[in-house]
């Protein structure tokens, strides 16, 4: 055997051992973090969620960020402040979690609210208020722009509202790219994405520590499926392009709209949050300081109460 045939051989035996290893990593991922909800099908996708407290309820919907799923969202505290006067549901978005993400369309903001609506028809809710924490704001607000569906109100944290150079997020779609971005994902991107885990965590947080029930309850090793880099990947390359086409659309969001960033937001400048607030007003601003990207783990107390002091939809918020 010829030395670029030893190499070529070397080479394909150890991608072989790679997508072997990565696939048991996401069965042994699954079966030490198994589902903590429901599942409803809905336009031939299986979602993923939780519904807590009374049902007759007004209902809050919250939707977690890219890489994420919504343990995120119980771990912060959130869910168990709103259960008190709410019904609130907490999906994992299309792609994460154990929601699916069918490849056969793509999953933009506003792919994912209309998804969202079905879901939410089918759950008889009607009216909701809406958090969305990160890319989960963009979909929050597609929910706002949905003609046919009403809700009472819209609460964006750490959002990213208008385009901007953004290298970083080219930089991580590459596990999105067709052929070669499946490669990635079943060979050397779970690798890479767990050895750099706990630094991205520390920069989520920062300037606050990782908070200990997070490291102790948040379920990492499912955000290193090659599914969810996938969802991951193709969310980063689609943030720029969605906050360009919303953009011109804000104004038309009759919702009243509660803002909340971080001062000092390491992943998203602050400014994307009083730009927002420029054109929505009169939005409420919190502007949190000394807080980073996981704003909803700083301020969840006045998240929460921004949510409870929504009023019913009015003729105003539908017109």
């Amino acid at each position: 055997m010829s030395t670029a045939e030893t190499i070529f051989v070397t080479i394909a035996i150890v991608l072989v051992l790679l997508v072997i290893g990565n696939v048991v990593l996401a069965i042994v991922a699954e079966r030490r973090n198994p589902p903590i909800g429901s599942f409803i099908a809905c336009d031939g996708v299986r979602l993923h969620y939780i519904d807590r407290g009374d049902p007759a309820a007004p209902c809050v919907v919250l939707l977690h960020g890219n890489g994420s799923m919504l343990q995120d969202l119980l771990i912060s505290g959130l869910v168990d402040l709103l259960v008190r006067q709410n019904r609130v549901l907490c999906f994992d978005r299309p792609g994460f979690g154990y929601s699916q993400r069918p490849r056969s369309r793509a999953w933009t903001a506003t792919a994912q609210a209309e998804l969202l609506v079905k879901a939410l028809n089918q759950l008889g809710v009607h009216n909701p208020a809406v958090l969305g924490h990160s890319w989960g704001a963009l979909v929050a607000i597609a929910l706002g722009f949905q003609k046919d569906y009403p809700i009472r109100g819209l609460v964006v944290a750490s959002g990213y509202y208008f385009p901007t150079r953004r290298l970083d997020v080219w930089m991580m779609s590459g596990p999105a790219i067709p052929v070669f971005g499946d490669l990635l994902r079943y060979t050397v991107a779970p690798i890479i994405s767990l050895a750099i885990l706990p630094g991205a965590f520390r920069m989520l947080f920062a300037p606050r520590p990782v908070p200990q029930e997070f490291k102790a309850r948040f379920p990492a090793l499912l955000t290193v499926r090659p599914e969810q880099l996938r969802a991951a990947a193709e969310e980063s390359a689609m943030l720029v392009p969605t906050a360009g086409q919303f953009q011109s659309r804000y104004s038309s969001l009759r919702c009243p709209v509660r803002i909340f960033h971080g001062t000092k937001d390491r992943i998203i400048e602050p400014e994307q949050a009083r730009r927002l607030h420029d054109v929505l007003l009169p939005s409420v601003l919190n502007l949190v300081e000394d807080a980073g990207h996981m704003v909803t783990y700083v301020d969840t107390r006045r998240l929460a109460q921004a949510i409870d002091t929504m009023g019913p939809v009015t003729a105003a918020n539908t017109a």
